[in-house]
């Protein structure tokens, strides 16, 4: 049975990560077959791009947010 996952886009940064950080133990165990594994794998690297995203999007924010700061 194959359990149907939301798109990583509409994920918050704590959701993407906690599934991630469940996908690698899975992968980590090894009892997943070769096409389950494969199924992880590529969940994984779309929950990785959404967390390295966001990521991005909030260190701009403070960046920007700093910088007027530093104008005042």
């Amino acid at each position: 049975m194959t359990t149907k996952h939301p798109s990583p886009e509409t994920l918050t940064y704590e959701q993407a990560r906690d599934e991630l950080v469940q996908i690698v133990g899975k992968l980590e165990d090894g009892a997943a077959s070769l096409d389950e594994s494969m199924a992880l794998w590529e969940r994984g690297e779309a929950l990785a791009q959404r967390c390295e995203s966001l990521l991005n999007t909030a260190e701009k924010a403070i960046a920007a947010a700093t910088e007027d700061n530093d104008d005042e």
